[in-house]
């Protein structure tokens, strides 16, 4: 956990920048690359009656960690989805409470 659900961008386009961004991801929350998930869907995007190319926008799924890390967060993943040549990108966040998250049965709010 942090798991990014990735929309708009390719796979091959995520593959060239996931190193890079998943260790400044880790090195700003203080933890490992391996609790970072990187998840690409492929989704197709209709206006008007016609398929368009879609718009990087990247759900962040996490536990709290402030408004300051956030807004970092969201410029990181910014950062190196601009890298790839859009114009814009929208990240939004769902926070988890550890209370309502479980792994193996058991709940983060007791660890």
């Amino acid at each position: 956990m942090p798991h990014l659900i990735i929309r708009g961008v390719s796979v091959d386009q995520v593959k060239t920048v996931s190193t890079s961004l998943v260790q400044d991801l880790a090195d700003l929350c203080a933890c490992g690359t391996d609790n970072f998930t990187l998840e690409i869907v492929n989704s197709t995007y209709v206006f008007d009656g016609n398929e368009v190319p879609g718009y990087p926008l990247i759900e962040v799924k996490w536990f709290n960690r402030g408004q300051e890390i956030q807004d970092q967060f969201a410029s990181i993943v910014t950062k190196h989805i601009q890298a790839l040549e859009f114009p814009e990108v929208e990240v939004a966040f769902s926070t988890f409470q550890e209370s309502a998250y479980y792994l193996n049965g058991k709940s983060f709010a007791s660890s």
